[in-house]
């Protein structure tokens, strides 16, 4: 193995100094490995990897680095898997979809636009972009739509490097037999553990544009129909203003046939030209909610005076207004993020979500923490994926955040406590405290770990975070 290919981190010294350390998006976890790679193709990828497990090294790669836990931190080598980008094939099926395999560091928004280029679609994505294909499969990535999963449910099938530097290919329907699909099963959503994702096959559907309804709602009007509101949509999220009784709804559906003929005439029936569409109509959850300069200027007020927050929230939910648009539907599904904040977000039985909100509302009413971001929720269908959040069940997914610069623990202690409470699930790339202790109760982390034990007798893909939350595999 060449010295070009995995470097060891040489010893101090003021002609060498440290490599700085790698750090999450979030700024919520930092490490600094003793070995770093960049592998340009999935041959380098596997000798990278076989050579780190033959000196006894824990591998761990990462994609963007959005998630907040420390799942992608190691003490051994790091794995930069960005040079693995791009389409390699595409496979039409006969139902209509197609069938595309991706190399595991293609980021999502490289990925949209390559497959709007070819007339295709996601057929649901999260609200953030930025992520390597890889890892946000790996960490149960999900969006919103009521009869729709999360990403890990469009994955089709996987090539996976194992610790011995071999390369296999598994799926769904992987006629080798039941011991390919469970490996299949773990390395389409499982932080990384029986292996180093090269490539991921994911189905897809033609491309959609998606006719957007965005409205503040008093709450009360949401939760005294939340089925309805959830159901009766292709896609529905909202944004809570904690301290305040307003929400911001968000309502897709797929477009009309009229709505995209008139949108094409308006744009001189150029298709091609299709990401001035959201720039044009800028959404409220990107100029007043989330990401624009007006709302970090709130969240700087919010540390300076946290006793305005109320204020600003009351100002921020009052100040919204209607907006409807058709856009492509990756355009409408995702929203810039340029207020940096930290995350927990717990995935509950749909039926527990209005008490949920209920209790939190009550907590920050008695406890005045000051929390100058919107509570998110949005809904998935039940699926069947081993490690998935909605496993089984109709699922509300709630996201409470905090502005990186304010402290977050006692506003997300208190939060999880509502929420393990209602029988919630933490996402696995999102902060949290739970471990595999009580987890267990919710997946079928024996069968996990025997999978894992199979693939990586070693551990060498294994790291605190995995042994928290899953366990360690023997």
């Amino acid at each position: 193995m060449s010295q070009s290919t995995v470097a060891s981190t040489p010893p101090s010294s003021a002609a060498a100094p440290a490599a700085p350390p790698v750090r999450t998006w979030g700024r919520t976890a930092s490490w600094r490995p003793a070995r770093r790679a960049a592998p340009h193709d999935e041959a380098e990828l596997a000798a990278v990897v076989g050579g780190a497990a033959d000196d006894g090294v824990r591998v761990r790669a990462i994609g963007a680095g959005h998630s907040f836990t420390p799942a992608a931190q190691t003490d051994g080598l790091h794995l930069d898997l960005d040079a693995l980008a791009g389409i390699e094939a595409v496979v039409p099926q006969p139902d209509g979809t197609s069938h595309v395999t991706v190399r595991a560091g293609t980021r999502l928004h490289v990925l949209n636009r390559l497959l709007w280029s070819l007339g295709l679609a996601m057929r649901n994505l999260g609200d953030i972009d930025r992520q390597s294909v890889a890892g946000a499969i790996s960490t149960g990535t999900h969006g919103t739509g009521a009869r729709l999963g999360g990403l890990a449910t469009q994955v089709r099938g996987v090539r996976v490097v194992g610790a011995d530097g071999s390369v296999r290919t598994v799926g769904e329907a992987d006629p080798a037999g039941a011991a390919e699909r469970e490996l299949f099963e773990v390395a389409r959503l499982g932080l990384g553990t029986v292996g180093v994702l090269s490539a991921v096959t994911l189905e897809v559907v033609p491309a959609f544009w998606l006719h957007a309804r965005e409205e503040p709602w008093p709450l009360e009007a949401v939760l005294e129909d939340l089925d309805g509101f959830a159901d009766d949509h292709d896609h529905a999220e909202f944004y809570w203003f904690p301290g305040t009784r307003r929400a911001l709804t968000l309502r897709n559906d797929r477009a009309s046939a009229d709505d995209v003929a008139a949108l094409r005439a308006r744009r001189s029936g150029v298709l091609g030209t299709v990401r001035g569409a959201a720039a044009r109509a800028r959404t409220l959850v990107d100029e007043e909610v989330l990401s624009n300069g007006a709302f970090g200027m709130v969240n700087r007020l919010a540390v300076a005076a946290p006793s305005l927050v109320p204020r600003l929230n009351a100002v921020s939910a009052r100040a919204l207004g209607a907006r409807s648009y058709v856009a492509p539907s990756h355009e409408v599904f995702v929203h810039p993020r340029r207020v940096r904040f930290a995350e927990m977000e717990y995935a509950l039985p749909r039926a527990a979500l209005r008490d949920a909100l209920g209790e939190l509302d009550g907590w920050l009413t008695a406890s005045g923490e000051p929390v100058p971001f919107p509570v998110e929720v949005r809904f998935a269908a039940a699926d069947d994926v081993w490690l998935s959040t909605a496993r089984g069940r109709e699922t509300a997914y709630v996201a409470v955040h905090q502005y990186a610069a304010m402290a977050r623990h006692r506003w997300f202690d208190a939060a999880e406590q509502i929420f393990t409470a209602a029988g919630g699930r933490p996402h696995w790339g999102k902060l949290h405290t739970r471990t595999a202790d009580d987890l267990a109760a919710h997946y079928p982390l024996a069968d996990v770990a025997r999978v894992r034990a199979a693939a990586d007798p070693d551990g060498i893909f294994r790291n605190d975070y995995t042994d928290a939350v899953l366990g360690v595999a023997h």
